[in-house]
């Protein structure tokens, strides 16, 4: 892979807003894509958590929950710092596993990597949302968004749709910022027991998500009416 820093990226804050997560841009605070979908969950979906918690009780599903983050961090980093070329090394039982993780991960994945126009970039789409990704680049010689997820058990297809309106968000703000015609995501993934999946998205099917999206966007905005609230007047 190789680098080219061909865009200029803005600088951000993270911040929270009533506890929600949001970007500071500029003069604006925009909720990020997964404080969307957060809000936005469809009721299966929370109804689904709501069982998998009483199933395994509110302590240890908490304990669940945030060992995945902080091993989903971990491997996020391992990356960062393999792609940056500088190396990393956390000596920790959980650390060791993440990097075993993403070195799964770039032994299956990154090898249609071709270049790289940034990592761990800020995206926003103007007084709407932003939000961060993995990479921006060439993958497989098309120009795509690629997020890297870990996971505890492997994924099927049909039930990270959230992941795919993840990545047309942030394709829809770079296309817009950037003047781009990005039309694919990847998603490279990895199980805490080493097994490697990797989804693609394009085509009408990516056109779908990003519809899908925006419709949670409007039902966000709509749920949270205070949200424009110390916005800056250009998007007034």
């Amino acid at each position: 892979m190789k680098w080219n820093k061909k865009f200029d990226y803005p600088k951000s804050i993270r911040s929270l807003v009533k506890g929600r997560r949001h970007y500071d841009i500029g003069s604006d605070k925009l909720p990020s894509v997964t404080t969307i979908l957060s809000q936005t969950q469809s009721e299966e979906k929370r109804q689904s958590l709501a069982k998998w918690k009483a199933k395994l009780g509110d302590s240890l599903a908490d304990k669940v929950r945030d060992l995945a983050a902080m091993r989903g961090t971990a491997m996020h980093k391992y990356l960062e710092c393999y792609i940056n070329g500088t190396g990393h090394k956390d000596l920790t039982p959980l650390g060791e596993q993440a990097e075993n993780m993403a070195k799964v991960i770039i032994e299956s994945g990154l090898g249609d990597l071709g270049e790289v126009w940034g990592q761990e970039v800020t995206l926003y789409y103007p007084g709407l949302y932003a939000g961060a990704t993995d990479i921006v680049g060439i993958y497989d010689g098309q120009p795509a968004i690629i997020d890297f997820k870990q996971t505890n058990k492997p994924k099927k297809r049909e039930w990270i749709s959230d992941y795919f309106e993840q990545l047309g968000a942030y394709c829809m703000a770079h296309n817009y910022v950037y003047r781009t015609k990005i039309q694919s995501g990847i998603i490279l993934m990895c199980s805490k027991d080493f097994l490697f999946q990797k989804f693609e998205v394009s085509g009408r099917e990516f056109v779908t998500h990003q519809h899908n999206f925006l419709r949670k966007v409007d039902q966000y905005y709509k749920n949270v009416p205070d949200q424009k609230e110390g916005q800056g007047t250009k998007n007034e």
